[in-house]
């Protein structure tokens, strides 16, 4: 009879040692302990640059962009997003993020626009302090160390470019001008040069900002209007060497139509009704106004011995109704939009609460070295090293 000890031992007992046992039951591979790859340093610093047939510049800049960082002692990564360049820009900056470890490129399907294309690049970076700039040598790598010291000294968190000396073609000059003149007027963020794509950011300012269509040109006023302090430097503006402006006169009218949307954003976007209802309580206080007038015209006309008023007969008592219907109208869609605003309210709190626990629970499992995915734009392909 087995004892208890000889059962034991006989169960710990390798069954390898038999070749018909082995033969018939193979001895399952051991599992290899996961290799952990330390994770780079956190940069100091990432540059993200859209570009769109700017084959010819990539180099000169990105050198430069290392060259001026490293002088600094900043610790930088390099974003490049090729938005649906035609010609042989995506093969120049693969090349970079090949050669160089901490440049990276992100390639879109087609030409999104900017704002997707700023979008992609914020999504990966990881320095604490975010500088945007164009690919097409205008703006000045040199300038970036002021952009830094410019954060720190003044506890600024968006610091924006003011190219007061152009080397544009008119075309594009005067409406960025007059952009900029309502901009500034209508939102009350007091900047030279909306327009200018040069910026640095604190990165928290940018968890903060949804990008889509041109609102690139207004992450100053949305970061002003969630309490984020911005200002503005002089930066200097060199003439275009190689291609051509992608911007002209036709963005005025696009401009105008975003910043009415981003007026609406951020003075009413928590309170619709007092904006739609007010318009609504005008209407409705003219109207009655008029229908009241009318009524007493109607009844003394008839008391009098003059001709009688015919109010079907008046084109005043129809715009009278009409404009007591539109306030109506307009002070039941406040309600409603109130309505949605406070259930978007609620469900993006649920949101947050799931997502925090999706995150502690999986923590260290996604790879956030990836763009994350967006209805604003689709990625192709990544090349590069963190």
């Amino acid at each position: 009879m087995n004892t208890p000890t000889d059962q034991s031992w006989a169960a710990q007992a390798p069954v390898a040692q038999d070749p018909v046992v082995l033969a018939s039951h193979p001895v399952e591979p051991q599992s290899q302990p996961a290799t952990v790859r330390n994770p780079a340093p956190t940069p100091d610093l990432s540059i993200v640059i859209p570009a769109m047939n700017e084959e010819e510049s990539l180099g000169t800049l990105h050198e430069r962009i290392l060259d001026v960082c490293q002088r600094a002692d900043q610790r930088v990564e390099v974003i490049f997003i090729d938005d649906g360049s035609s010609d042989a820009t995506w093969a120049r900056m693969s090349d970079l993020a090949t050669a160089h470890r901490g440049t990276r490129a992100i390639r879109l399907r087609r030409n999104f626009g900017k704002a997707a294309a700023l979008s992609a690049g914020f999504s990966v970076a990881r320095g604490k302090i975010v500088i945007t700039m164009d690919a097409d040598l205008q703006d000045d790598p040199d300038e970036i160390p002021r952009f830094l010291e410019t954060l720190d000294k003044e506890s600024l968190d968006v610091v924006s470019g003011w190219k007061r000396v152009r080397h544009d073609p008119w075309h594009k000059v005067l409406p960025s001008r007059v952009f900029n003149a309502m901009v500034s007027g209508l939102t009350g963020v007091r900047l030279h040069d909306h327009n200018c794509g040069f910026k640095a950011y604190r990165h928290d300012v940018l968890d903060e900002v949804d990008l889509y269509g041109e609102r690139h040109r207004f992450i100053p006023v949305l970061a002003a209007a969630r309490g984020w302090k911005v200002g503005e430097i002089e930066v200097l503006h060199h003439p275009r060497v190689h291609g051509q402006s992608k911007y002209g006169l036709s963005r005025l009218g696009k401009g105008f139509l975003d910043l009415m949307s981003i007026y609406l954003l951020t003075g009413y976007a928590r309170r619709p009704l007092h904006l739609i209802g007010s318009a609504g309580l005008m209407c409705f206080a003219v109207g009655s106004l008029g229908m009241i007038y009318l009524s007493v015209m109607w009844v003394l006309t008839r008391l009098g011995s003059g001709e009688p008023l015919h109010l079907h007969a008046t084109a005043v008592f129809y715009y009278c109704i009409l404009a007591v219907l539109l306030g109506a109208q307009c002070v039941l869609a406040g309600l409603i939009a109130e309505l949605i605003v406070s259930v978007s309210a609620a469900r993006d709190r649920s949101l947050r609460t799931l997502q925090g626990n999706a995150t502690g629970a999986q923590r260290g499992v996604a790879d956030e070295s990836l763009p994350r995915s967006s209805v604003l734009y689709s990625v192709s392909e990544t090349v590069g090293r963190r």
